[in-house]
Order: C-alpha cells, then sequence, then structure tokens
C-alpha cells in the first residue's frame, strides 16, 4: 500500500508541486519553480520533470511509495489520455503528460482541469463538504468555474462551467478566446490590470506607479493602492465587482445552487472585492433564489490545486 500521492499546480507564472499523504491528505514537502519564461511543449515538460526529479531528491521518498502523480492544469485537457490539447498560457498543444510521465518515473500519471482540481478539493476537505450542488468560482489571470451536482461536476458535453466566457456585455471588449463581451473581459485581475493601464496611458496618475512597475502588477499592488483609496485603482475594481456579480446572480438564478464558492488569488488577497461582489450579487438576484444559496471562499487558498489533484481517484471512487 502506497502512502504518499504527488499533486502537482502548473499554471502559467508557476510550478507547484508537493507530496501529499493519503492519511491526513497534509503536504509534506513541496516545489516551487517560475514558468513565466518557460513556454511550450518541451520547455514544459522538462520544467515538470526538472520539480518533480527535485521533489523526489529533497523528500527522500522513493518513487514506488507514490501511489500517483496528478497534475492540475490551465487549458482544454484530454483527461482519458492524459494529454493537455491546448493551454494559451503554456503555449502547448497536445502535449502527451500522462505517457511521458509515466515513461519516465512510473508512477500512474492523471492530467486535469485546474479549476476541476480545485473544485474537487474543496469537495473532499474544503468549503463544499456538506453540500451537494455547488458553483465554484476563482478569479485570477482569468476566470474559471465548476459546476457540482450531487457531489459531482458536471462536465456536459467536456467543457461546461466556463462563466468567464458567458456574454455580459452585447459588442462588448475583447477576450482572450476571440469572442467579445465575456465576464473574464471585465472582471479578473487581468482585465482589472489593463484598465489600471489604460487610464494611465491617459495621463491620470495612480499610486500603484509608486509600487510597481505597470507590468509586474500583481494582487498586492492592487491591495495597497485600494487601501490609499487611489481613484483610478478604485474604479477598474468597482468595474470588476458589478461585472462579476452580475455573472453571479445569474448563476444563482438559472442554477440556484446550494453553495457558491469564491477563490482565487483575487479574492483570498482583497476581502474588499468578496464582499462587496456578494453584497452587489444579492441584490441583483432573484429574492426567493438567492434566500437558498449560500456563499463562502475557497478554503485550500494556494494548495487547492495540488490537493485536488492528489484526491483525484477516491473523488472517482466515492
Amino acid at each position: 500500500m502506497t502512502k504518499y500521492n504527488i499533486g502537482i499546480d502548473l499554471g502559467g507564472t508557476k510550478i507547484l508541486a508537493c507530496i501529499v499523504q493519503k492519511s491526513d491528505r497534509k503536504v509534506l514537502f513541496e516545489v516551487k519553480k517560475k514558468t513565466k519564461k518557460d513556454k511550450g511543449n518541451e520547455k514544459i515538460l522538462s520544467k515538470i520533470f526538472e520539480t518533480l526529479d527535485e521533489l523526489f531528491k529533497i523528500s527522500k521518498i522513493e518513487k514506488d511509495e507514490i501511489g500517483l502523480i496528478s497534475i492540475a492544469s490551465a487549458g482544454q485537457i484530454d483527461k482519458e489520455n492524459g494529454i493537455l490539447i491546448d493551454s494559451s498560457n503554456l503555449e502547448c498543444q497536445n502535449l502527451e503528460i500522462k505517457k511521458s510521465l509515466e515513461e519516465r518515473y512510473n508512477v500512474k500519471t492523471y492530467i486535469l482541469n485546474d479549476v476541476e482540481a480545485s473544485t474537487i478539493g474543496e469537495l473532499m476537505i474544503g468549503s463544499a463538504q456538506k453540500c451537494n450542488s455547488a458553483v465554484c468560482i476563482f478569479i485570477g489571470t482569468g476566470i474559471g468555474s465548476a459546476i457540482v451536482i450531487n457531489r459531482k461536476i458536471y462536465n456536459g458535453q467536456g467543457f461546461a462551467g466556463e462563466i468567464g466566457h458567458t456574454i455580459v456585455q452585447q459588442y462588448g471588449k475583447a477576450c482572450a478566446c476571440g469572442a467579445e463581451g465575456c465576464l473574464e473581459a471585465y472582471a479578473s485581475r487581468s482585465a482589472i490590470e489593463k484598465n489600471i493601464k489604460n487610464a494611465i496611458k491617459k495621463g491620470r496618475k495612480s499610486l500603484i506607479q509608486d509600487f510597481c512597475d505597470l507590468n509586474n502588477i500583481s494582487t498586492k499592488h492592487i491591495k495597497m493602492a485600494l487601501d490609499g483609496l487611489d481613484s483610478v485603482v478604485c474604479q477598474a475594481v468597482e468595474e470588476a465587482e458589478e461585472f462579476l456579480s452580475t455573472g453571479i446572480a445569474n448563476v444563482i438564478n438559472f442554477l440556484n445552487p446550494e453553495l457558491i464558492i469564491l477563490g482565487g488569488g483575487l479574492i483570498q488577497g482583497i476581502d474588499e472585492i468578496y464582499n462587496k461582489t456578494i453584497y452587489l450579487a444579492k441584490n441583483k438576484a432573484l429574492k426567493t433564489s438567492v434566500q437558498l444559496t449560500e456563499f463562502k471562499k475557497a478554503k485550500l487558498e494556494d494548495y487547492s490545486g495540488v490537493l485536488g489533484a492528489s484526491l483525484i481517484e477516491e473523488y472517482n471512487n466515492a
């Protein structure tokens, strides 16, 4: 009987790999590396190998003690064959992750979407442990979500739950997906950053210019400027809150889940955005529906992806 699983969170800026003890689901060892400059199939696969090799080295745990390796990645996933079909953040197409890792480490390997992994984590050991229906929404560089019905993620014909690409403004801003007016183009951290930069280019002054280079705006910098009541940043955040709350109100009216969970870097880092968005959503949704829906923050924070990924077999067998 193996004692450990490995969960990996693979994103456009970092890769986080953790050894998780199966008995209590605790992270025992972790390795984090930047991926900002490592793009494309060959470099990403090399970065995964480098991270895993270091994880085995520092933990001194043998490969035959590992039950599975499970990777949570942004993008479209062929879960059955373990292929990353397409990820614009990583600039990868048709990357055979399962085959490559199983050949190198001789450990059973899974790959799943990062939002799906985070949702599994919240279902199994996080904020959604006691509910049957939920919608989990994660706001960061983009906006991802997952629908939970009867404690299982609902995928539709394969790609259900894309709240970030629901249209909230007809003939609106261009989205990275190619459409116009998507929620992600108005309420993601990227959207906030873009609005801040555009305002500064037009001559407005902002405190955020004192905190960072405009090409490296982080959630921390946005928070600092908000605390300083900076008008440029406050306006950009208020627009995001308005559109995000509209998207959530639509979810309440259409699905009326028991629970809505909000997570991701923007939510975890700035309480004001969480609180204001929920307040606005409650006022926009149908009163009879919103009274039946509870709101919570994601519990697992930075480890939601790795923990959810590591629990994939337990979730599948539940």
